[in-house]
């Protein structure tokens, strides 16, 4: 069996486990919970008073930083990705890396002829897709609601560039997130140690925003991307690490399976 066809047999093998899971819907009608939040910031943003009469705000209550328009709403869906793509992320990759130790079936994954770094290329690929699918939905609702709300300054130009930006802060999230999380819940063998370092990461990611620290801590370089870190830019030291990151999530799975801890 050539490198292609191991592969390929891994990830047909990998899809076909994701197409008999009820866990893809379930992600995607979480990821469909921003769009309706969105929303209806919108709206209270659009009239306060008439969001306090219908007790959708509190009377003393207000909302600070959104804005009824394209720019707010787009800039809304950067920071779901760059904050709340670190548990969804981790959520898939420990499903995917996680549930073979968890159901049982890693000892009849590991008996199978073909080569283990093809089974976690695979399983990282499956990630990958599955995670831009869920953004291209969360995407495609969040101009659902601009368009339903007949939101102003909805140029083209304006919208290249906040799902540009938004698709950035992706690209850094599926840099950082699912191969550590992927070695993390190969050697855990389950589901509570990536989703447990995964909450630490978010935690650290915060704090060291907070502090002024964003670029220096991997999680936070997304964040960095969507403008969520005032007077902080996105350079290529902050790239270089969130591309670093990857190489040693990704070597540190690879060499996991690959030793004989993973048969054990």
């Amino acid at each position: 069996m050539t490198a292609f066809d191991a592969v390929r047999a891994a990830w047909f093998a990998e899809i076909l486990k994701v197409r008999r899971s009820r866990v893809p819907a379930m992600t995607a009608l979480a990821t469909a919970a921003p769009a309706a939040i969105a929303a209806l910031f919108m709206l209270i943003a659009a009239d306060p008073d008439r969001a306090h009469r219908l007790g959708l705000l509190g009377a003393k209550s207000s909302l600070t930083g959104v804005t009824a328009d394209w720019p707010g709403l787009l800039s809304f869906l950067a920071q779901v990705v760059a904050v709340g793509d670190l548990l969804l992320l981790a959520f898939i990759a420990t499903w995917v890396f996680g549930r073979e130790a968890q159901d049982g079936t890693l000892r009849y994954l590991l008996a199978l002829p073909v080569s283990r770094w093809a089974v976690v290329t695979a399983k990282l690929a499956v990630v990958t897709l599955w995670s831009i699918a869920l953004h291209l939905w969360l995407a495609g609702l969040f101009c659902l609601v601009g368009v339903a709300l007949t939101l102003p300054g909805g140029t083209t130009g304006m919208l290249v560039d906040g799902l540009g930006t938004a698709g950035l802060a992706l690209a850094l999230m599926l840099a950082v997130v699912p191969g550590p999380v992927a070695a993390v819940a190969s050697a855990g063998r389950g589901y509570l140690p990536p989703l447990a370092a995964a909450l630490g990461a978010l935690a650290v990611s915060q704090v060291a925003a907070a502090l002024g620290f964003a670029v220096a801590v991997p999680w936070s370089v997304p964040a960095v991307a969507a403008g969520l870190a005032p007077g902080v830019a996105l350079g290529p030291g902050a790239v270089l690490l969130a591309a670093a990151t990857a190489a040693a999530g990704v070597a540190a799975t690879v060499t996991w399976w690959r030793s004989g801890r993973a048969g054990a």
